[in-house]
């Protein structure tokens, strides 16, 4: 079974936050939810309060075959300004695993060095503030290069998720879960 790490920080956007744990759960992902700032519950940029399955600390040391960033403010800047996710991202990505992002966070993954040289979107502007010239940015609602994953904002977070599965699971998996979503 698959397995996804997906830290939360006060800010996170909900949306794009409840909408991967959920598709990522119906592909039968394990998926571990992790505070960054303890056990208790995080708050969103909306108010919407989740209760992660664990404490970031409690996990860093695991293995995951992705780590998935919700964006949303300040909740980018808050896993941006944490030194494990910075670690955890590095390590996965020399370790030939997955590392995702969407609106805000791919920003995370510019400032760790892992979107050099890569294509990547973000929520606008995002991605331009960390002027570097390395990034091939573009704008489209999900980039894949390599093992890098970016994503667009809380509208295109069901196609990040279904795109999330389909690397992780397959296509038909990803159509398994896609079809009763009634998608137009």
């Amino acid at each position: 079974m698959a397995s996804v790490l997906i830290p939360l920080a006060t800010g996170f956007e909900e949306l794009e936050a409840v909408t991967i744990i959920d598709l990522l759960r119906r592909a039968g992902v394990e998926v571990t939810v992790a505070g960054i700032e303890g056990p208790d519950a995080v708050t969103g940029s909306r108010g919407t309060r989740i209760l992660p399955d664990v404490d970031l600390d409690e996990v860093v040391e695991q293995t995951f075959d992705m780590i998935t960033l919700p964006g949303g403010l300040p909740g980018a800047d808050n896993l941006n300004a944490d030194p494990r996710i910075h670690t955890l991202l590095k390590r996965m990505a020399s370790e030939g695993r997955y590392t995702t992002a969407i609106c805000a966070a791919p920003k995370v993954l510019g400032n760790a060095g892992l979107l050099d040289d890569k294509r990547a979107t973000s929520f606008p502007g995002h991605l331009e503030a960390l002027e570097r010239n390395a990034i091939h940015i573009v704008n489209e609602p999900v980039v894949m290069d390599g093992k890098v994953i970016t994503s667009r904002g809380p509208g295109t977070a069901m196609d990040f998720a279904l795109s999330l599965i389909e690397e992780l699971c397959g296509k038909p998996t990803r159509d398994e879960v896609e079809a009763p979503l009634q998608r137009p």
